[in-house]
């Protein structure tokens, strides 16, 4: 027993998801700091209104990936080691496609944000914090398509340095804000979502400088663009993650008040643990776009459910934990917070067991129109009952809705995936 443990401990795979996972829970450690700094010299209503923003750069973020992310993790981990002149004209490629789109987005953004404001979220923000927001986005989303570069070519320790290096940066920058007595909803969008970006790249193009003097020599090529494949994969991955924040966006709808604030918070300690799933999978993506065969399916499919239990394990701990650590961490002005993080436990199990079929459809089977059909059907579930459910419910309607869709979710994309695993060879 002991002997299979220690040869699983020393698979590259396992190596590749605890610094991964080691990476990822500094990261989660800067957040909680943040979180803990925060809910003690900001009111919840005004951390509420925080939160809301927060989510909508995180969502636009995802937003104007346009299927790249995917794009990388089914393309970049086979031509990498093969052909490193052809890996920058597909990465020069898919970052110009990015970044034009996603310009153009940001300042129709821009010019509609206050009436979006006025009408749906109701933060009462000045345009200034606004625009700061929208303009934030683009940053983020650069950090996050050089993260997943770095991902796709396993180069785990180098993404996860410079990023929370980056979070190094931001802590003095908080710690110089509250001294100058600057802390407010917009310096604390500018420091996390600009000045964080903004380090992360220093910090790569340090280290990459050659790389990048071949990056901007490299040609570009429309056939690394793949629309059929990444186009259905972008636009179901919007309605998901649209889905995921609807519950937020429509508490502070009804205008909830405080309750944004719990919640916002309930929110985000459930998503820390939501980072050890996307710290394995993002290690296991370039083993499923290389599997061919349905022994190696197989193999990878049992790897993926072993390392996937960990996080579900974690969520068990979660559920667990009694009010008091709850209390002290967070203070009691937030007590709401410990029923409502029980109540969001249960749906994010499913969440970590559901990424086993979804990981097969987007890079074995490459049928993202399966999964653009599973995430249309959880974003109208995600609004429809949570539009019901909440002046009902209040800040535990989400639970329900969010445990239903994905569990349906996982049905269907488990058949889809075994209909799939039949064609392939032996």
């Amino acid at each position: 027993m002991w002997a299979r443990l220690l040869s699983f401990i020393k698979r590259k795979d396992s190596v590749n998801i605890a610094v991964n996972t080691t990476g990822n829970y500094l990261n989660v450690f800067f957040i909680a700091i943040f979180a803990l700094i925060l809910v003690r010299i900001m009111p919840p209503i005004e951390y509420g209104i925080l939160s809301v923003l927060l989510g909508i750069v995180y969502v636009m973020a995802n937003v104007l990936d346009f299927g790249v992310t995917a794009n990388i993790y089914s393309t970049l981990p086979i031509i990498y080691d093969k052909n490193k002149n052809e890996s920058l004209k597909f990465l020069k490629s898919n970052f110009l496609y990015q970044s034009s789109l996603s310009v153009l987005v940001i300042i129709f953004l821009i010019v509609f944000f206050p009436k979006l404001d006025a009408l749906f979220f109701k933060t009462g923000e000045s345009p200034l914090v606004l625009n700061l927001t929208a303009i934030s986005i683009l940053f983020l989303l650069w950090q996050n398509t050089v993260l997943n570069v770095f991902f796709s070519v396993k180069k785990f320790f180098h993404a996860n340095l410079y990023l929370n290096l980056a979070n190094v940066v931001k802590t003095i920058t908080l710690i110089v804000l509250i001294y100058m007595n600057w802390v407010n909803v917009g310096s604390i969008i500018f420091t996390f979502t600009i000045i964080g970006p903004l380090f992360y790249f220093i910090f790569t193009l340090f280290d990459k400088r050659k790389t990048l003097y071949s990056f901007f020599n490299a040609k570009i090529d429309k056939k690394y663009f793949k629309f059929k494949y990444s186009f259905p994969y972008f636009v179901g991955t919007q309605f998901f993650n649209m889905g995921l924040r609807m519950d937020l966006f429509l508490l502070s709808f009804f205008s909830l008040g405080a309750v944004v604030g719990y919640y916002g918070l309930a929110q985000k300690i459930v998503l820390t643990i939501l980072s050890t799933i996307i710290s394995i999978t993002q290690v296991l993506s370039p083993n499923f776009s290389k599997t061919t065969t349905k022994k190696e399916a197989l193999t990878t499919i049992k790897n993926a459910a072993v390392y996937l239990g960990i996080p579900v394990l974690l969520y068990i701990v979660l559920y667990l934990t009694p009010n008091s650590i709850f209390y002290l961490v967070f203070t009691e002005k937030f007590a709401q917070t410990a029923e409502i993080t029980r109540s969001l436990v249960f749906p994010y199990i499913f969440f970590a067991i559901g990424q086993i079929p979804f990981l097969f459809l987007l890079y074995v089977a490459k049928k993202t129109s399966i999964i653009l059909i599973t995430n249309v059907l959880f974003f109208v579930g995600m609004t429809v009952g949570n539009y019901y459910l909440i002046p009902k419910l209040g800040a535990f309607a989400p639970a329900y809705v969010i445990s239903f869709l994905l569990i349906g979710g996982i049905i269907i994309q488990s058949f889809a995936s075994f209909y799939e695993y039949k064609k392939l060879p032996a």
